[in-house]
C-alpha cells in the first residue's frame, strides 16, 4: 500500500482549531500530552512519517499557542485560521490556498487522534490511488452510540448517517465512521465546494462530502482499522484512555525489542523513549521525556527519570531520580535515593545513597559516600562541582560550588568543602572532637536527682 503511494504528492490539513471547554481547561486541547507529547505533536510526526509532501495546520482564532506549537514541530508547516467554527467542511476550506496549490492526494486529520500511525494514514490514501476520489477511516467500537453509521453497497460507501438523523436500521450498523478522510487532489476542491449547511446546526459536514462524491458519479470507500488509530478526544477521561493505549502500544514495543518489564502495566514511558539490549525495568519506574537507556543497564523500582542519558551496565535505584542533563557513563552506579541533574558522571563512579549531585562532573570509579551533597545554587546563580577520577568523598560531606576535589583526592566525613582540595590530598573541614569523660553520667545522675524532688513534691 506505501508503495501506491510512494510517487504521489500530498497535502496533509490537520484540524486542530478545537479548545479545552469539554476539558475543564484554559489549554487548548491538541495541546495537551498523552505519553509524555502533545496531542497536536503526536499527529503532525505520524502524518510527517507517511510520505506527505506538505502540511498545513488549521487552528481557531487567537490560537498563537497552538500556532508556535505546531511551527516548533514543523517549520514547513502553513498555518490557517477558521475564523467561525462552522463545521469540519468549513474548518478544511480555511486552508482552501493550500488545496488550490495542487497534489495528487488531500489528507485530513484531526489534531486531537495522537494514535493514528503513519501505516494507518498510508492505508488511507491507497484507495485514491486505485482510482477512488474519496475514502474514510472506519472502525467498529463495542458501543456505536453516538458514532455515525457508514452505509456501504458491497465495498463501496454510499453514505455517513450521523446517529441523530439515523433510522432504526441504520443504527444498528457497527462500522462507524472514523472522522479521517482521504481525498483525491483533482476532485476535492468540487466535492468541498457543493457542501452545504442544510442541517439543524447550520454547519457544514465533511462527512456529506461521501454523498456528494457519489451523486458526481466518484467512488467513495471505507478503510476498516483499530479503535485506537481514530480515538478522539474531547474529555480528560478520554485523554486517560488515550494515555493507557499509547502505554499499551510502547511497553508493547519495548518488550519486543527485547527490554525486560517486570510488572509491565507499572511502568510509564514517554513517547521518545529509546532502549538498548538486555535493558532491565523493575516495577514503578516512570520515564519523563527525552530518556536513553544503553545496553545491560538496570533501573530499579520507583525510579523517575527524564531528560537522561544511561550508559551500558548503569544501575539505577531504586528510588533514584533523573533530571535533565544527566548523563552516566559505563558501569557507574546511582543507587537509593539519590538525585542526579545537569552532571556527568563517569564510567564506573558510584553514589549509592541518599546524596545530590547537580551541576557537577564526577570522575570515573569516584566513590561519592552517603548524604554528600553539592552546593550548587546560591540563591541567585548555579555553581560547578568538579570530583576528579578515583576521588573519595566521606559520608555527608557537603561541596560548596564552585570548588574542585582533584583525582585521587580523599574528603573526610561530615565536611564542608569550600575550597580546591589538590590531587591526591585528604581534606578535613569539620569541628574538632572533644571528649569529657564521666560527663554522660553526670548528666544522668542530675536527672535522677531532679525526677526524686518531684516526686517529693507530689
Amino acid at each position: 500500500m506505501e508503495a501506491r503511494t510512494a510517487n504521489r504528492t500530498c497535502l496533509a490539513i490537520v484540524l486542530a482549531a478545537g479548545e479545552g471547554t469539554r476539558m475543564a481547561s484554559a489549554r487548548p486541547k491538541v495541546l495537551h500530552a498523552v505519553a509524555g507529547k502533545s496531542l497536536l505533536a503526536h499527529v503532525l510526526e505520524a502524518v510527517a512519517k507517511s510520505g506527505v509532501t506538505a502540511i498545513a495546520v488549521v487552528i481557531g482564532p487567537g490560537q498563537d499557542g497552538v500556532a508556535a506549537a505546531a511551527r516548533r514541530i514543523r517549520p514547513d508547516a502553513a498555518i490557517f485560521t477558521q475564523h467561525a467554527r462552522r463545521g469540519t467542511a468549513h474548518a478544511v476550506l480555511a486552508a482552501k490556498a493550500a488545496i488550490e496549490q495542487g497534489t495528487d492526494d488531500i489528507l485530513i486529520v484531526y489534531g486531537d487522534t495522537p494514535l493514528i500511525r503513519p501505516a494507518t494514514l498510508a492505508r488511507l490514501r491507497a484507495p485514491l490511488a486505485a482510482g477512488a476520489a474519496l475514502a474514510v477511516l472506519s472502525f467498529r467500537p463495542a458501543d456505536p452510540t453516538g458514532y455515525g453509521r457508514l452505509i456501504m453497497q458491497g465495498d463501496e460507501l454510499v453514505a455517513i448517517r450521523e446517529e441523530a438523523d439515523a433510522s432504526a436500521g441504520e443504527r444498528a450498523i457497527a462500522l462507524c465512521n472514523g472522522g479521517l478522510m482521504a481525498l483525491a487532489g483533482n476532485s476535492a476542491l468540487a466535492i468541498l465546494g457543493k457542501i452545504g449547511d442544510h442541517n439543524r446546526k447550520r454547519e457544514f459536514y465533511l462527512t456529506d462530502a461521501v454523498e456528494i462524491a457519489r451523486g458526481m458519479k466518484l467512488r467513495a470507500v471505507a478503510v476498516e482499522v483499530e479503535e485506537d488509530d481514530v480515538r478522539g478526544i474531547n474529555t480528560k477521561g478520554q485523554l486517560a484512555e488515550a494515555e493507557a493505549a499509547a502505554q499499551q502500544r510502547l511497553r508493547k514495543a519495548a518488550l519486543d525489542s527485547g527490554v525486560t518489564l517486570v510488572a509491565p502495566e507499572t511502568v510509564f514511558l514517554c513517547a521518545d523513549t529509546k532502549f538498548g539490549r538486555d535493558v532491565v525495568v523493575e516495577p514503578y519506574v516512570i520515564f519523563g521525556e527525552k530518556v536513553t537507556v544503553e545496553d545491560g543497564a538496570v533501573i530499579h523500582s520507583f525510579s523517575h527519570l527524564s531528560g537522561a542519558h544511561v550508559g551500558k551496565g548503569v544501575s539505577i535505584g531504586p528510588f533514584a531520580r533523573l533530571r535533565p542533563g544527566t548523563r552516566l557513563g559505563e558501569g557507574s552506579r546511582i543507587g537509593n535515593f539519590v538525585e542526579v541533574k545537569e552532571a556527568v558522571v563517569e564510567a564506573g563512579a558510584k553514589a549509592n545513597h541518599l546524596s545530590y549531585i547537580g551541576d557537577a562532573f564526577v570522575g570515573a570509579n569516584a566513590n561519592v559516600g552517603a548524604g554528600t551533597i553539592t552546593c550548587n545554587y546560591d540563591g541567585a546563580n548555579k555553581h560547578r562541582t568538579t570530583i576528579g577520577k578515583d576521588a573519595f568523598i566521606g559520608s555527608n560531606s557537603a561541596l560548596v560550588a564552585p570548588v574542585e576535589i582533584g583525582e585521587g583526592a580523599y574528603v573526610g566525613s561530615g565536611s564542608v568543602i569550600t575550597e580546591n582540595v589538590p590531587p591526591d590530598a585528604l581534606a578535613l573541614a569539620r569541628g574538632r572532637q572533644t571528649v569529657k569523660e564521666g560527663w554522660a553520667s553526670r548528666l544522668r545522675g542530675l536527672k535522677s536527682l531532679g525526677k526524686k524532688k518531684a516526686h517529693s513534691r507530689d
